[in-house]
């Protein structure tokens, strides 16, 4: 099994629709492990660790989001490798 982290910013209209609770249930429907948080500047933070392909269908759905989201970016980088126990939302 391939694995990968990245750690993602996502920007647009991401905070008070509902986002976070979508990203955290679409990493647990892949078996992604890390977090998604909101950000003081508007954005929505992800780190996202787990199989190669899981991680990037999340990262593929970050651009789309819940209904209510207009996502106009997301920007990932690759990180080491972090062994999370879950997906949380802080």
């Amino acid at each position: 099994m391939t694995t990968l982290c990245l750690h993602c910013y996502v920007t647009g209209r991401v905070q008070g629709v509902g986002f976070r609770y979508a990203t955290a249930e679409k990493a647990l429907a892949l078996d992604v492990k890390g977090y998604v948080r909101n950000l003081p500047d508007r954005r929505v933070e992800v780190l996202a660790c787990g199989e190669k392909t899981a991680v990037l269908a999340l990262h593929d759905w970050l651009w789309q989001g819940p209904q209510m989201a207009r996502v106009t970016h997301v920007s990932c980088e690759t990180v080491p490798y972090q062994d999370f126990r879950d997906f949380q939302m802080d």
